[in-house]
C-alpha cells in the first residue's frame, strides 16, 4: 500500500502530463508564423520564375523553327504553299501561362520578331527575340523585379536580374 506521500507525488506526476500550457502553444504559434513570412514569398517567387520559363520554352522553340525554315528556304516569308513557322503562330500559341505570337507585319525576308506575353500571375511579363538574337524584357507592377524595359544578350528571369 502507498503512503500518503507517495501518493501526492505520484498524484502530481500525472497531472503535469496532461497537455500542453498556453505559453507552449503560442511559442509553437509564434514559430509558425516567422516560418510562413520567410517562407511565404520566397514561394511565391520560385513559383513566378516557373512561369516565366514557359515563355523562354516557346520562344526558344519558335525561334530554332524560324531558323531552320530559314536554313531551307533562305528566307523567313513564305515560299509558293510553304508557310513559316510563324504563320502557325500569327494570332497567338498558349504556352503555360504565356501566347507566343509573331505578327505578318514582322516578318521580313531577312527579319522576324517573337513575342511571349504573360497572363495570370506573370500578367506584365514580355518578351521579345528577333532573328539576330536581341532578346527584350518588359516587366510592369510586379514588385522587386526590374520594371524597366531593356534589351540585351539575355532575358530577366529572376529578381535582381539584368539584360546584359
Amino acid at each position: 500500500m502507498l503512503g500518503n506521500a507517495q501518493f501526492k507525488v505520484k498524484k502530481l506526476a500525472n497531472a503535469c502530463q496532461r497537455g500542453f500550457t498556453l505559453i507552449e502553444l503560442m511559442v509553437v504559434v509564434a514559430i509558425i508564423g516567422v516560418l510562413l513570412a520567410v517562407a511565404l514569398p520566397a514561394y511565391k517567387d520560385y513559383v513566378l520564375r516557373g512561369s516565366v520559363t514557359d515563355a523562354i520554352t516557346g520562344l526558344t522553340n519558335m525561334r530554332a523553327d524560324m531558323e531552320r525554315y530559314y536554313q531551307d528556304y533562305r528566307t523567313y516569308q513564305a515560299v509558293g504553299t510553304t508557310s513559316p513557322p510563324c504563320a502557325a503562330v500569327s494570332t497567338g500559341m498558349v504556352v503555360g501561362k504565356f501566347t507566343i505570337t509573331c505578327p505578318t507585319a514582322d516578318v521580313t525576308a531577312s527579319a522576324y520578331k517573337l513575342t511571349a506575353t504573360g497572363s495570370g500571375n506573370v500578367a506584365g511579363f514580355t518578351y521579345t527575340v528577333n532573328q539576330l538574337d536581341s532578346k527584350t524584357t518588359t516587366i510592369t507592377n510586379t514588385p522587386g523585379w526590374n520594371t524597366a524595359t531593356c534589351t540585351g544578350t539575355k532575358w530577366i528571369t529572376r529578381k535582381g536580374d539584368s539584360c546584359n
